[in-house]
């Protein structure tokens, strides 16, 4: 995972959460992998389009996530998904993205 997945989704649930939105920062992870002792030979990043037509499909992405909107449950969040359901039946999808990165790394051989 990289960091920021899925925050348009989740912000419209949540409302702005922009100290989680620095978590999993490629860069930072690079930092601790060689604090750590390894060397980073690559790192790969990826940003890619998540869209949902439906608000059945929201309903199952969040439940599925968990961790996304950890409080998540239809009635609690019915306002919301009354919105969205409009947005989504007036042929407007909702966009989010999903962020990976992939860090190859190694242990340094030892000399000896």
């Amino acid at each position: 995972m990289g960091p920021a997945t899925a925050f348009e989704l989740i912000e419209f649930f949540l409302g702005p959460l922009p100290e989680s939105r620095q978590g999993r920062d490629p860069v930072h992870e690079v930092a601790g992998a060689e604090q750590a002792g390894l060397r980073v030979d690559d790192l790969r990043t990826a940003r890619c389009r998540m869209v949902f037509h439906d608000i059945g499909a929201v309903v199952w992405t969040l439940r599925t996530c968990v961790w996304w909107v950890p409080d998540f449950d239809i009635e609690r969040y019915a306002e919301p998904l009354r919105r969205l359901d409009a947005q989504l039946r007036r042929g407007e999808p909702f966009v989010a993205h999903s962020t990976r990165h992939l860090m190859v790394a190694r242990r340094p051989a030892v000399a000896g």
